[in-house]
């Protein structure tokens, strides 16, 4: 292989095949042979005698010879060397004159030769007849009677001149339309820009400037963020003084802006501003200009800015994860309010004797001919608003009968409510969880799991940190109901009703705002459970709730199966007993011992539980969202049969969306005398 390196001259030399040039000569002829050929027999000495005095009669012939010759010349002699072509003519003599001359016939189109100041062969150099031969030809060139080399140029024709004019014409007027469309182009951008600052709303954004006096849009808090602008500069400039010891204009910044701070304090509009405000603001702005005579670099300052909006950026983070927390926290703990009246009924109860706390119609409990409801809650606000929004509604309540379920904590006041305020023509009647005597850790693996030394590390020990920000993280999963058998016993309603065929379950936070007898009708299609579906394009589908990568999860569920809701369901209790639907929960269950299934939860083991075995309804039976989506359509919420408040945002806290709230309050009566005396609904 032949490898180049340029020499101290600035040619490029061969190198290589053991310092023998003779293989590398054959290698040049073989690759550009009519090149070589060229220059070594088009010269005189080679062609011998003229035949037929073609030289004479041609001349014109001969210079477009010559300057092609030129051509050539010019970038040969920057590719090779003398010592090159030294080798190639030595080569050369040794060929067959024959084979020579029937090249030449066959393909020669035109004369080389290598001529030149630098670079160019030296007549000493050639021996023998090439050597007069170069010496005449290189001479008659440098006499005047052609350019030299460092100026050859085309010998062009009228023709030749006019279509490279034509063709320089062309490039030009392209040229100049991609300029103009360049500047169309720009002139669009800027167009849009303009009719896209219209649509932008000034009166909330504003427009200012801390270097300017005059603001083109007067908003409320104009001043307020002038001063906050005035001061954030004040940081810069405070870093870049100190940076150049300038002491005394670091103390004055100092100064400034610590009564710029006094002077601001907690104020949101300029009407919260004190009279000294203006006074502060233009004693900040003078300083200001003076340390930016004195300081200002571009490129410190822009640094500056670029950490301080990087350290504003981390602190806003932070601080939504504290309130994720604290809404978190806050979604998850009971009012006082609502404390103080389930304290207060409490002792009402236990106050009774024991022959007024039956409630009527017990006879209906058992009854298949009418419509029975499950529900389990520890809210007595919340229970009373789901068993007052369903009777106000029915059509004929004398046929509806509620199953309340609750903790041995608010039995008492959920059954003095409902003592003090019957539902109406309809039954109810209310038990204590901890009184299921075969609801124990033996047969449900659940309370076996929650009873657990690894559960109680999960809860009160472990991962627990110090700080709010980081406290966010899967607090959801901790929530103090995944501990209670209320949550876990919708898994349990052959068990808890054995007598029933049909049971519409009902969680706490839902409204309802329609008959529902017609659930009882609904053709289930040998389905256990009637719910309505959630999922969307491309959420709340099974690979959000459930670990895919886990095998057992992979081998049984399809991933983009569709999820449902729980908060309004039909049971049909006949299929339940028949599939042994708390059997295949319990095996599940007892899967997700260490909680690679799923995390914490029902929907996820009841997704699970009721594969293939739910019956989807019509969406306008149950509306969810109005915990966590502002933009759900009222339309859509008036004309649901159930709206459902599941998210953090319950009706009954202080965080719940004022827009959806309405819905719900309108079925508590705020003038109860122990609503007033808990002070509900100030």
């Amino acid at each position: 292989m032949v490898t180049w390196r340029r020499g101290q001259s600035g040619r490029f030399r061969p190198f290589g095949f053991a310092g023998s040039w003779l293989p590398f000569a054959l290698l040049l002829l073989f690759l550009a042979p009519s090149a070589f050929f060229l220059l070594y027999f088009d010269r005189p000495s080679l062609r011998g005698p003229d035949p037929g005095g073609i030289d004479s009669l041609n001349g014109h012939s001969q210079k477009v010879v010559d300057w092609r010759e030129r051509m050539i010349l010019q970038h040969l002699k920057s590719l090779f060397s003398k010592e090159v072509f030294d080798v190639v003519a030595t080569s050369m003599d040794d060929l067959d004159p024959l084979s020579v001359d029937n090249f030449r016939k066959n393909n020669l189109s035109a004369s080389w030769t290598w001529a030149g100041s630098e670079g160019s062969l030296d007549a000493d150099v050639i021996s023998g007849p090439r050597k007069a031969d170069y010496v005449e030809r290189v001479g008659s060139k440098s006499s005047g009677a052609y350019p030299s080399d460092e100026h050859s140029q085309f010998v062009d024709t009228p023709a030749k001149l006019a279509r490279r004019q034509l063709r320089e014409k062309r490039r030009q007027k392209r040229a100049a339309d991609l300029v103009q469309q360049d500047d169309d182009a720009i002139v669009k951008l800027e167009n849009a820009a303009i009719e896209r600052s219209k649509s932008v709303d000034s009166a909330v954004l504003g427009k200012y400037s801390i270097w300017r006096k005059e603001n083109e849009n007067e908003n409320p808090d104009t001043t307020v963020r002038f001063m906050r602008d005035q001061m954030i500069m004040a940081r810069v400039y405070l870093t870049l003084a100190k940076m150049k010891d300038k002491l005394e204009l670091y103390q004055e910044l100092q100064s400034r802006l610590k009564e710029s701070q006094r002077a601001l304090g907690e104020a949101t509009a300029d009407a919260d501003l004190h009279n000294s405000a203006s006074v502060k603001m233009k004693a900040m702005g003078q300083v200001l200009s003076k340390a930016r005579e004195q300081l200002y670099d571009c490129k410190l300052v822009t640094g500056k800015l670029r950490a301080i909006l990087q350290t504003a950026d981390e602190q806003v983070r932070s601080l939504k994860r504290q309130s994720t927390f604290l809404s978190q926290l806050a979604a998850k703990t009971i009012p006082n309010v609502i404390h103080c009246l389930s304290m207060r009924l409490t002792i009402e109860y236990y106050l009774l004797p024991p022959e007024k706390r039956k409630f009527p119609r017990s006879e209906n409990l058992e009854n298949r001919d009418l419509y029975h409801y499950a529900l389990f809650s520890d809210n007595v606000l919340a229970a009373s608003v789901v068993v007052n929004s369903t009777v106000t509604n029915a059509k004929d309540p004398s046929k509806h009968v509620f199953h309340l379920v609750t903790d041995k904590l608010n039995f008492g006041a959920m059954n003095m409510w409902f003592l003090l305020n019957p539902p109406g023509k309809a039954t109810i009647h209310v038990e204590n969880v901890d009184e299921f005597k075969w609801l124990n850790s033996s047969y449900c693996p659940v309370l076996r799991q929650l009873e657990s030394a690894a559960m109680k590390e999960y809860y009160f020990k472990s991962d627990h940190s110090t700080t709010l920000s980081a406290g966010s993280s899967n607090l959801k999963y901790r929530n103090p109901k995944y501990l209670s058998m209320l949550n876990h016993l919708r898994f349990y309603l052959p068990q808890v009703y054995p007598k029933l065929d049909k049971i519409l379950f009902l969680d706490d936070d839902i409204v309802v705002q329609k008959d529902l007898t017609g659930l009882w009708v609904v053709n289930l299609h040998g389905k256990v459970n009637g719910a309505v579906e959630t999922c969307g394009e491309s959420f709340h589908r099974f690979d959000k709730y459930l670990n895919f990568s886990n095998p057992h999860i992979a081998r049984n569920f399809n991933p983009n199966a569709c999820g449902w809701a729980y908060g309004m369901n039909m049971f049909d209790l006949k299929e339940w007993k028949k599939k042994d639907i708390t059997g295949i929960y319990h095996k599940w269950q007892n899967l997700n011992e260490d909680r690679l299934l799923w995390k914490l939860g029902t929907l996820p083991p009841g997704l699970i539980t009721f594969y293939g075995l739910t019956h989807p309804l019509e969406k306008s039976w149950h509306v969810l969202g109005l915990g966590y989506n502002p933009s759900i359509d009222r339309t859509e919420i008036e004309n649901a049969a159930v709206i459902h408040y599941n998210g953090n945002m319950k009706p009954w806290l202080e965080l719940a969306m004022t827009k959806y709230k309405l819905y719900w309050s309108k079925y508590i009566k705020y003038d109860h005398p122990y609503f007033r005396t808990c002070h509900l609904g100030e």
